[in-house]
């Protein structure tokens, strides 16, 4: 199955109402997504993450310039040298970042034709799916210009909770006695049974975040995101084993050799790579591989349209818990709950939760979804 063409397509919409995390304010949605078509009639997509504040130009340029002409007249089914291959070309760009992000896109794409030429989901193609359900926890609690707090954010907790999720995950990096009040008072509202979680986005000392972490020994926060920028791996040990909250973090690293020393180090309690920057499936099961060699648990980061969404689910699908046991504690689904004018309705509005809040693992071939091209024709730049 030869690779007779690829193309891009960066989607774009504003938002009604921007919302705020710790690194600013996001006004609009965007996406870069990757199409892989093929000699057999098959098409493939992909997609790479893009957090709101970055232009998604930057991968659109490593697939146009750097990656395309590699791939062109290429097998589908030799993915993991076509991996390397990416990597070592565009290694002088960069061995983190964009260039990454435009790798995963292609790759995932790859996963997905590998997938429809054999008639079997991606999870199959990658030895099976430990669950035929996955837990999703709601992400959201940004902050808006006229917001109340912590009045709008338990309004929110109420809602999701409402809609059937048991967990779900605060935006936090807004001031240490600002964090320590949302996060009690969205305790208060949901009581005991709902876990909850929450990420700060790289906005704290080693300082500030360890007194987050003892001032809310008694919330029972499940686990803390992105304390600290990812630079800081000896802060994040410094954490680790403060109180009894798990420290996780990850979305900021990439590729087997990011995470190779972030797992031995031992600086997290969870990792956290996504799909769509840390290299797609092939390299995200390397990754995978390597946290289970170390014990430590793998709960994708994940943030994008139905495509990445699609991704994670087959993804998760196929993580062993660590360790296996009778009543495991299984990795998570992270579903984003912000405004997103097009993440549903690009796949149809796949991925609904059932009657246990739980979302289903499709076993239709590939990524187990269909793409509306009127949605990509609408949103288009």
């Amino acid at each position: 199955m030869i690779i007779t063409d690829i193309k891009t397509h960066v989607l774009a919409a504003p938002i009604e109402q921007p919302f705020a995390f710790s690194q600013g304010w996001v006004h609009q949605r965007t996406a870069m997504l990757v199409e892989v078509h093929t000699e057999d009639g098959l098409v493939g997509w992909g997609e790479s993450i893009n957090h709101g504040l970055q232009p998604p130009q930057v991968a659109q340029a490593v697939v146009e310039y750097a990656l395309k002409p590699l791939l062109v007249g290429r097998s589908v089914f030799d993915h993991e040298v076509l991996w390397e291959e990416m990597y070592n070309h565009t290694r002088p760009y960069g061995q983190k970042g964009a260039a990454l992000f435009g790798i995963a896109a292609v790759d995932i794409a790859l996963w997905d034709l590998f997938g429809k030429a054999l008639g079997q989901p991606i999870h199959r193609l990658m030895g099976g799916a430990f669950r035929h359900e996955i837990r999703p926890y709601a992400t959201g609690f940004y902050r808006r210009e006229e917001g109340r707090y912590p009045e709008d954010i338990v309004e929110e907790a109420l809602r999701h909770q409402a809609n059937g999720y048991w967990a779900m995950k605060i935006k936090t990096g807004f001031g240490v006695d600002s964090d320590i009040r949302d996060m009690r008072a969205v305790r208060e509202a949901v009581g005991d049974d709902v876990q909850l979680m929450m990420d700060a986005n790289c906005a704290y000392s080693v300082p500030a975040a360890r007194r987050i972490l003892m001032e809310l020994e008694d919330t029972r926060v499940h686990f803390f995101e992105e304390p600290l920028s990812p630079e800081n791996r000896h802060g994040y040990r410094e954490l680790k084993g403060v109180s009894r909250t798990y420290v996780a973090a990850g979305e900021n690293e990439y590729s087997k050799i990011g995470y190779r020393e972030l797992i031995s180090d031992g600086a997290l309690d969870i990792i956290q790579p996504d799909l769509g920057a840390a290299g797609g499936f092939t390299e995200c099961r390397k990754i995978a591989a390597l946290a289970q060699a170390w014990h430590v648990p793998l709960i994708p980061h994940v943030w994008g349209t139905g495509i990445g969404l699609a991704a994670a689910v087959q993804f998760i699908a196929t993580l062993p818990p660590q360790p296996l046991s009778l009543n495991p504690d299984e990795p998570m689904l992270e579903y984003d709950q912000s405004a997103h004018p097009f993440r549903q309705e690009l796949i149809g509005g796949e991925f609904a939760l059932n009657v246990r809040g739980c979302v289903e693992v499709p076993d239709k071939p590939g990524l187990g979804i269909e793409i509306d091209r009127n949605v990509i024709d609408r949103y288009r730049l």
